[in-house]
């Protein structure tokens, strides 16, 4: 019997699974393994991916869908990888229309490198942002009274989700209620008492990813990234929306040096829904 066309092979969901696999399609296209991050994604979100007959994965990616199970208000689409032996015969472009035409009339959003952002605004998307990507260990600044910072507990997820909510637009519960196992932190901003603020750092490879990372201001989100940084001794790397210039700014002169640029882009909606003033790096460009 013949192998069929890689362009007619069945689109199916993952599952945890296929983690193993997910992590090979990783490295097979020059990414870091990143299986804590594949094991989250696939967890919290939907996994659609194209079996190779001769064993792993064609194909892959995630939709993370926020807002009620069966009316959501927004999907983030991320770790859209082909195969290099499958690359350039239209598999990613069947693959996105695939989770478009699943995701039906939901809003959706991406955070796009150079090269696949062609793809994406042949398919409709279009570009309604930037996030900067920095990388380094934190330079902590000369100790100085400020805005109180501590590790969140229980009791405080209630008011977390509230301001997440708030900034994003949309109901993450089923996210953030996963940071505390996911993340090796979860800390708070406060002030006389009330919550101003939160941020996570959850590993990846060798560094602490810093997001999601949602404050009531530029001097909050500061106190809530050196919190963070002054208990690990990784560096550090987030992913910082450019509208954020003070708070970019700040970070690079603290040790943290630009390493690439993401285009934001939605599908469905003219921009992000939420309050981006208060949103300053998401959980991971995969998830929104």
């Amino acid at each position: 019997m013949p192998t069929p066309s890689s362009t007619a092979l069945p689109i199916r969901r993952l599952t945890l699974r296929d983690l193993a696999a997910c992590a090979d399609l990783s490295e097979d296209r020059g990414w870091p393994r990143e299986e804590h991050k594949w094991g989250f994604l696939l967890t919290a979100g939907k996994g659609y991916g194209i079996d190779d007959p001769d064993g792993g994965l064609v194909a892959a990616c995630v939709v993370t869908e926020y807002g009620l199970q069966d009316r959501p208000d927004l999907g983030a689409i991320g770790m859209v990888l082909v195969a290099e032996r499958h690359a350039r015969q239209g598999i990613g472009r069947r693959l996105m229309r695939h989770i478009v035409s699943e995701m039906n009339t939901t809003p959706l959003t991406l955070h796009a490198t150079p090269y696949g952002r062609p793809l994406y605004e042949e398919l409709g998307f279009k570009v309604t942002g930037h996030a900067e990507m920095l990388r380094g260990h934190f330079t902590p600044e000369e100790t100085k009274p400020g805005i109180a910072t501590r590790s969140a507990t229980a009791e405080d997820l209630t008011t977390i989700l509230q301001l997440d909510e708030e900034a994003f637009g949309a109901d993450r519960t089923h996210l953030i209620t996963r940071l505390p196992a996911f993340a090796d932190q979860l800390r708070v901003a406060e002030e006389n008492g009330r919550i101003i603020g939160y941020a996570a750092a959850w590993p990846n490879m060798d560094t602490h990813v810093v997001g999601p990372l949602i404050a009531r201001d530029t001097p909050t989100a500061q106190a809530l990234v050196a919190s963070l940084a002054a208990h690990t001794d990784r560096p550090l790397r987030t992913d910082i929306d450019v509208r954020h210039e003070e708070l970019l700014v700040w970070a690079k002169e603290h040790g943290l040096a630009s390493v690439d640029f993401n285009a934001v882009m939605t599908y469905g909606i003219g921009e992000l829904p939420g309050d981006w003033s208060r949103r300053f790096a998401p959980l991971t460009v995969a998830a929104g």
